[in-house]
């Protein structure tokens, strides 16, 4: 059931809250200091800890003799042990967990590298292909160069009707007739219609 895509995985939980699943037996040790040094760095934890002092030591002192466990006039001497007890594996946890971190942040920066060198990589990319494409577009004839030139190419052709009519008048003077006029008369003067 867990190798199917389209199930969540349950959820896995520890002692101090949710942690993830451990994938290798090395990873189940370092995910749970992880998650009691994570504990041991939240006001709960803190609050915990207070009243835990707090029940001990009224307990010992306010208690009847009897009932009392650590006593007032040996320092609160079993309170004393164990919480260096707890300070002393609480210091190696938190190292552990500051190690995984550490790994965790030089794979983030490693991947951050590599992002970075595929972003130059591709800029650097569309840079080149945007010059080619600038150096092509020098070539490409713009509106305002072809409007010119067949401004140009009708001058042109202007020219040559008048001097084809002028050709055609004989007496080399534009009398102001157009060309369709003059193909008109001549057409019926020679009789072809």
């Amino acid at each position: 059931m867990a190798d199917r895509l389209d199930t969540p995985l349950e959820k896995a939980t520890g002692l101090f809250g949710r942690r993830p699943r451990a994938t290798r037996s090395g990873d189940g040790v370092g995910a749970n200091a992880e998650a009691i040094a994570r504990f041991f760095g939240t006001p709960r934890f803190l609050v915990y800890m207070t009243v835990f002092c707090v029940f001990w030591l009224t307990w010992n002192t306010l208690a009847p003799e009897n009932l009392r466990f650590d006593s007032y006039a040996l320092g609160f001497t079993l309170l004393t042990l164990m919480l260096s007890l707890q300070a002393s594996y609480s210091a190696p946890l938190i190292l552990l967990a500051q190690n995984r971190q550490t790994d965790r942040d030089r794979v983030a920066a490693e991947q951050d590298r590599q992002r970075t060198e595929r972003n130059l990589a591709d800029t650097e990319f569309l840079a080149r292909e945007m010059a080619s494409l600038r150096l092509a577009l020098q070539d490409v004839a713009t509106r305002d160069y072809v409007r010119g030139e067949l401004r140009d190419l009708l001058e042109d052709l202007r020219e040559e009707i008048r001097a084809d009519n002028r050709a055609e008048t004989g007496d080399g003077e534009d009398d102001g007739e157009s060309v369709p006029e003059r193909r008109g008369r001549s057409e019926r003067g020679s009789g072809r219609r």
